[in-house]
């Protein structure tokens, strides 16, 4: 109403103080472990068989693309599906090699769900510790599916001629180098080989890692376990 005087608010003024968020000492190692999405947390200094499941690898290896992404196709070419085909490929170079040679096979990738798919030439550039790093962690999922840490020579050499042909089918179908500078590379493949590649998308190269890896488990007596996450 007119002639009335309102009366001033009166305000409470409020002071935020806010704690200085604290330096790490000098002596405070860096983290060196990541949460996978079992749950589990792997340190990757010191991993630890406890640590690993076959549901983090096959989510991570079906995510992580061959030759930096630089292929071919809709999709990138998983280390899941390379897994698969080595995996396939030392079957057929080596009838009747014993299933755990094969689930091996199916493995020799596996660090990568953690690492990432590093090209050879950056591998050798950094040297002798990135080796060391690699080593321990494919020591401990070796030893988490039954495995030996570090599998006989003869083995080791058929995994790698298994590769070696992958490598130069996915060169000449999928990152576009020529039949010859693949076969200086990385060897001439069998002359019966057909295989022909496509790559999938995650979810499926995934749902087909965890397919493969459970049924080379149930050859070796070993319980698989461990489902895959979902993508939705």
């Amino acid at each position: 109403m007119a002639g009335m005087r309102l009366a001033p608010l009166k305000t409470r003024a409020r002071i935020v103080t806010r704690t200085p968020r604290r330096k790490p000492a000098a002596d405070t190692p860096p983290r060196a472990w990541q949460r996978m999405l079992s749950g589990r947390r792997l340190d990757l200094l010191d991993p630890s068989p406890f640590d690993i499941e076959i549901a983090d690898i096959a989510h991570g290896l079906a995510r992580v693309a061959r030759w930096n992404g630089q292929t071919l196709g809709e999709h990138g070419y998983s280390v899941a599906q390379h897994s698969e085909l080595v995996e396939d490929l030392v079957a057929q170079l080596s009838p009747g090699v014993a299933p755990k040679w094969r689930m091996l096979a199916l493995l020799h990738d596996a660090p990568e769900y953690v690492i990432g798919d590093m090209i050879s030439p950056f591998k050798a550039a950094l040297g002798l510790d990135y080796r060391q790093f690699e080593s321990r962690l494919e020591a401990a999922i070796h030893i988490r599916f039954g495995l030996p840490p570090h599998p006989p020579a003869d083995i080791r050499a058929l995994i790698k001629r298994a590769d070696q042909i992958s490598a130069y089918l996915e060169a000449t179908q999928l990152a576009g180098f020529s039949d010859r500078e693949a076969r200086e590379l990385f060897g001439s493949p069998p002359p019966d080989c057909t295989i022909r590649l496509t790559p999938l998308p995650p979810a499926l190269a995934q749902q087909r890692y965890l397919q493969r890896f459970e049924t080379l488990a149930a050859a070796t007596g070993l319980e698989a376990g461990g489902g895959a996450f979902s993508s939705e």
